[in-house]
């Protein structure tokens, strides 16, 4: 088999004996990803939706068909592909199991659909078909000798051949279950196939549809003491209860002492202060150790086993850097940069910089066994039980290095999850994504107009992209805190959470800071928080007035009970005349309606699009808003809608 990029896989060959003068042209294919380099992803239980491009000279009647295939399959499956208009053809096939799958489309001038056609137009007028039906019924008999004998088929060859009565013939040579038969048979000589097969790359359902909750395990103490895996267990049936089902947790190894930062990022570290968790490795080991004043391996695996017992999966923080003593900067000399003063290099984003923290070096000439070595953190977590990994700054780092970790770990745990980190241009945040990464942040948290979202959602939903790009929508994060939640306190954090746990499948917050509405900056400007968890431990009381836990609950049972929150390409705007209120449909029978006005009561009239439900101009139906419980009649397209800062969501299923 001729080389398909990283698509060297081997299949069963149906052997025609093709004609040189080719005459079907397959000229694209839909979904393909870089001419088939890369996969599209689904999940068990997706459909995948193929569209082609197909047409051949003349006037001849062609027929198509999609091919596809477990990866552990042998044999092709095949489904008929129908003629939609200009040329374009559709089928489909289900994702039944989970494993990989392959997929490509073949064509064929069809001589029993051209002839049947012929027959039916010169049947219609009038004319002489004695001979058309000679022709049909030898294309017929073509096909069941190629098919090895079809009883059925050949009593309808039989009837045709024994039959007085013209109409007959005719209707027995016309019949949908002939055609279906006839044109499932490729003609031989003419049959083309498309050059590529292509790849569906198949995770688990937690990659498609997940909701996280961030938390630092040091503040999970009580009065100023620095949490441990024990403490964090008691914190465990009540994040659970709010609907999660992945904690994360930044680095959890031990904390550089050299250069380590003070409070609020201060240059300047004081008595007790316990540094910033992505400054991994002291003198206490690194990558594969755990921080001491968190407890052991023992107790970490006892945390991931108890979290299991409540739905959750603990998924890790992957940063691959060190602290300037991190036992690798002396170990591995020549995996980082050195500068001329005999120092290390350590991490700068002009004007930022990043003292307590030391990249390695992807270009040295050693990156054989740097890579060797950094496989073998995401595999020592794996044997204990890890199946979920956050990735830092993924961009940062080689995308060729990436496009190896990430198949070689799914050979052996498919059901592994990489969320990507990647605060970068788009088409990089892309191409991470098309190497491996389930997941990936994305710009939710910068875009808060009614035309920023909608053009933001239907970018990731409506193109390409939406085929191998999953969006984890997060407002929050420890790094960002964005002007909306500093200007407009509370309101904007129940709307944003309301947009990002309905828009996107999946979505995430920086969890304490967010059910308390933390929003105080650094300073003004800027989008670091005040007395930052990630310098220092911050015991929070979660259940402190003005928390918002059971708006977070509520959106968590609905998403959970209403499948069309399952995906995200499943979204589609609405029409309300007024430009503070965002109205979308989730699937057919789910309409959501968020204010974006943090200050005042907002209303307009919603257009309900009728035809997609299947209603009448003039129905009656109800809306059943899932958050408060409350029922509406509607009727017809035009109804109003009315929220207001403190509430500021309708999740209404509609009911007939």
């Amino acid at each position: 088999m001729a080389k398909r990029g990283i698509n060297q896989i081997k299949y069963d060959k149906i052997t025609y004996k093709a004609n040189p003068m080719k005459r079907i042209i397959i000229e694209k294919v839909f979904p393909e990803i870089n001419n088939g380099r890369f996969p599209i992803k689904r999940v068990v239980g997706d459909k995948v939706l193929v569209k082609s491009h197909i047409y051949a000279d003349g006037h001849d009647e062609i027929s198509a068909r999609l091919l596809f295939k477990r990866a552990s399959e042998k044999k092709w499956n095949f489904a008929e592909m129908r003629l939609l208009y200009n040329d374009e053809w559709l089928s489909e096939f289900a994702v039944e199991k989970f494993e990989d799958y392959f997929y490509t489309v073949e064509a064929w001038i069809d001589d029993y659909k051209t002839l049947r056609n012929g027959l039916e137009k010169k049947y219609v007028v009038g004319q002489d078909v004695s001979l058309d039906i000679q022709m049909a019924a030898e294309a017929l008999r073509k096909r069941v000798r190629l098919r090895g004998g079809n009883a059925k088929m050949r009593r309808v060859l039989s009837e045709v051949e024994n039959s007085r009565e013209l109409g007959v013939k005719v209707d027995l040579l016309l019949s949908k279950k002939v055609l279906s038969f006839a044109s499932a048979v490729p003609c031989r000589d003419s049959l083309v196939r498309y050059a590529n097969v292509l790849r569906v790359s198949v995770d688990r359902e937690k990659a498609a549809f997940s909701a996280w909750y961030e938390m630092f395990p040091r503040s999970c103490g009580e009065n100023g003491r620095h949490g441990t895996f024990r403490d964090c267990e008691k914190l465990l049936p009540d994040i659970a209860r709010m609907g999660f089902d992945v904690l994360y947790f930044p680095p959890i190894h031990p904390i550089g002492e050299a250069k380590r930062k003070g409070k609020n990022n201060s240059l300047v570290c004081g008595k007790g202060d316990v540094g910033s968790p992505w400054a991994i490795g002291s003198r206490n080991g690194g990558h594969k150790s755990v921080h001491p004043a968190l407890g052991n391996v023992s107790d970490f695996k006892r945390l991931v086993k108890k979290a299991s017992a409540h739905g959750l999966e603990i998924a890790l923080d992957l940063a691959f850097q060190c602290a300037p003593d991190h036992p690798c900067v002396k170990e591995h000399p020549q995996w980082f940069k050195w500068r001329p003063d005999g120092s290390v290099q350590y991490a700068e984003n002009p004007p930022k910089k990043y003292e307590d923290i030391v990249p390695f070096d992807f270009d040295t000439k050693n990156y054989k066994q740097l890579w060797r070595y950094l496989k073998d953190i995401v595999e020592y977590w794996l044997n204990l039980g890890v199946r979920i990994f956050r990735v830092d700054n993924p961009h940062t780092k080689p995308f060729v290095f990436w496009q190896w970790l990430i198949g070689d770990v799914k050979k052996r745990y498919p059901e592994v999850i990489f969320l990507s980190e990647a605060f970068t241009r788009p088409k990089k945040m892309y191409m991470l994504a098309k190497l491996g990464f389930s997941q990936s942040y994305t710009y939710f948290a910068w875009r808060n107009t009614k035309k920023e979202i909608t053009d933001y959602v239907n970018e990731l939903t409506q193109t390409e992209v939406s085929e191998f790009f999953r969006p984890n929508f997060w407002p929050n994060t420890p790094d960002i805190l964005t002007a909306i939640f500093q200007d407009s306190g509370r309101p904007a954090f129940l709307s944003r959470f309301a947009l990002a746990a309905t828009l996107s499948s999946n979505y995430g917050i920086y969890g304490p800071c967010y059910e308390l509405c933390v929003n105080t900056p650094l300073r003004k400007g800027s989008e670091e928080y005040l007395n930052s968890e990630k310098y220092e431990i911050r015991n929070w009381d979660r259940n402190a007035a003005g928390n918002i836990k059971d708006f977070i609950s509520r959106i968590n049972r609905i998403r959970k009970g209403n499948k069309s929150f399952w995906r995200t390409n499943n979204v589609s705007f609405l029409d309300v005349d007024n430009d503070l209120l965002i109205a979308y449909m989730k699937g057919n029978e789910l309409i959501v309606v968020v204010s974006l006005d943090c200050y005042f009561k907002r209303s307009g009239w919603l257009n309900v699009p009728l035809e997609k439900i299947g209603l009448a101009e003039d129905a009656v139906y109800t809306m059943h808003d899932l958050l408060t419980g409350a029922k509406y009649k509607w009727k017809g397209r035009a109804n109003y809608v009315e929220l207001s800062p403190d509430w500021p969501a309708h999740i209404f299923r509609i009911e007939t």
